[in-house]
């Protein structure tokens, strides 16, 4: 048991030996992505975008709201006075918009993930080439990112911000792949429930 104990010993300070001298040469940079980011008119433009598909979509599932609501108002202060196929009828009338209201929860929350993804991936994919370019540029072994809290204890560095919003500026402008998501249809039949 000593034996292994010492031989991982030796073989960690072996390593960490060898690669602290291999570390010497290397350049090591950081930069803040979140700020970065931050400062781009283009993520200003996909935050003011997805803002609007997401309040449009809110809009949409207010008016549906609303319309249950007087539904069962409307059932409620009329019950009494109804014959018993005109309840289950009204029952099922309410039964099934509060199932399209759910069906349309859903689906607009993955309407804003899909339509958030479209918006940031081709931003994010730039920032990432023009991080990665000037790092081959400038002989950096490593690049941090700071806004991720991935370095709690770090050498001086050189950071990069100004050099990646330098190139970022003289590139065109990302967009979408893909065109604009519509929301979803707020008429659209959910399963018969019972």
């Amino acid at each position: 048991m000593k034996k292994t104990y010492k031989f991982t010993i030796l073989l960690l300070v072996s390593l960490f030996t060898v690669l602290g001298v291999n570390a010497q040469g290397a350049k090591f940079g950081h930069i803040n992505s979140a700020e970065l980011l931050a400062s781009l008119t283009e993520v200003k433009d996909a935050d003011k975008k997805l803002q609007e598909f997401a309040a449009s979509l809110e809009n949409q599932l207010k008016l549906m709201t609303n319309e249950y609501q007087q539904k069962v108002q409307a059932y409620q202060s009329q019950v009494a006075n109804m014959a018993d196929p005109i309840k289950d009828a009204k029952v099922k009338e309410i039964s099934d918009l509060e199932g399209r209201i759910q069906e349309f929860q859903q689906t607009a929350q993955e309407s804003v993930s899909k339509k958030k993804e479209e918006l940031y991936s081709p931003i994010l994919k730039k920032t990432e080439d023009v991080i990665v370019e000037i790092a081959k540029e400038k002989g950096y072994a490593y690049v941090f990112d700071t806004s991720a809290g991935a370095v709690i204890y770090g050498q001086p560095s050189d950071d990069m911000m100004e050099m990646v919003k330098k190139k970022l500026a003289t590139m065109p402008a990302t967009t979408p792949a893909a065109p604009a998501t519509t929301p979803p249809p707020a008429t659209k039949p959910a399963g018969l429930k019972k």
